[in-house]
């Protein structure tokens, strides 16, 4: 008995590793595989492509989430951040808020789509950065703080745009979110060398395994010499970084910064995080299984359009996914520790 018994144990461990490293990836190819039945045109190309388009932006911000959430911290404020970041970059494009409403490009005197890339990427950085300090410095828990920024960007955004859009960019900037290269859409080619680059600094750096360490217990980390509070500010910058660019991103495609952009985005990032395999309680986690969720979140909102599925459902279907998933993963790791 103990010896089968042992045999059954370490199968079943064995099989819960299993689930932990390619669930997420099994997941998604069930997905694909159920819409394509339902639907055959959900494999058209046109439409893959437009999926991938539609995930660079919360897919984005999600690779600034995964180093918070390895830290054991969250980020409620990635939505009203990238409204802010996006309305800011809007008024640095166009030369100012005259002619919010107008598309065309002439006649305005603005500083060019790199002013604006620089200006959404340090504005997103500095706000992460002053949330990381408020939570450091000031001992406040990670989703007081970032809630509380949830309603000081929006009211920022609103205060600048006076709650209308600032609209009309020039085809520079406009080529970052609906240009190919190839068939691939820009900004999917954007979120994939980021992806590239979030991946070689948590997995090949003395920093990645920084955040690591601090994720997995921040008391050791601190007793074997990590700068924990230094650590903890720079991922906030990091998912600031990554909201303001996603930020430009979005602008570029629409055409256009809202006030009411990013509403409900930290949901739609925080599960693809959480899907994708990284622990909410820190430590655990890879950015290739961010890009796995994102993906899948991508794949169940254009099925569900496929198929006449409302958007208030959809909401509803994501939600349920992330509780199911934070459990599942809870059921993981208790197998694994038997």
């Amino acid at each position: 008995m103990s010896v089968a018994g042992e045999q059954n144990q370490r199968g079943g461990i064995n099989v819960a590793r299993l689930l932990m490293s390619f669930g997420p990836l099994l997941f998604l190819a069930a997905l694909i595989v159920v819409f394509t039945v339902l639907k055959p045109s959900f494999m058209d190309p046109i439409n893959l492509f437009n999926i991938t388009r539609q995930i660079s932006i919360t897919g984005l911000i999600a690779l600034g989430m995964t180093f918070v959430i390895l830290t054991a911290g969250i980020d409620l404020s990635v939505g009203s951040l990238l409204a802010f970041c996006g309305m800011v970059a809007a008024v640095v494009a166009k030369g100012g808020t005259a002619n919010t409403l107008s598309l065309s490009t002439s006649g305005t005197q603005g500083y060019g789509w790199f002013a604006a890339l620089l200006a959404a990427v340090v504005v997103g950085a500095a706000a992460g950065g002053v949330q990381g300090l408020a939570i450091t410095r000031l001992k406040v828990p990670p989703f007081v703080v970032t809630l509380g920024g949830l309603t000081v960007f929006r009211g920022l955004t609103l205060t600048i745009s006076n709650g209308g859009p600032i609209s009309g960019f020039d085809a520079s900037m406009r080529w970052f979110g609906t240009g190919l290269i190839g068939p691939v859409p820009v900004p999917a080619i954007i979120f994939a060398v980021a992806a590239i680059l979030c991946h070689i600094v948590l997995r090949y750096t003395r920093y990645g395994r920084a955040v690591y360490a601090v994720g997995g217990n921040a008391e050791a980390a601190r007793l074997s010499g990590l700068r924990v509070d230094r650590i903890l500010v720079s991922v906030y910058v990091i998912v600031g970084f990554f909201a303001g660019l996603a930020a430009f991103v979005l602008s570029a495609r629409l055409n256009s910064s809202e006030a009411v952009a990013g509403i409900g985005y930290e949901l739609t990032v925080i599960s693809a995080v959480v899907i994708g395999g990284t622990s909410l309680f820190g430590g655990i986690g890879s950015v290739g299984g961010t890009v796995v969720g994102a993906a899948l979140i991508g794949v169940l909102q254009n099925g569900l359009q496929f198929n006449n599925v409302s958007s208030y459902t959809q909401s509803i279907v994501i939600g349920l996914i992330l509780i199911l998933a934070v459990a599942f993963d809870r059921w993981l790791k208790s197998r694994v520790r038997r």
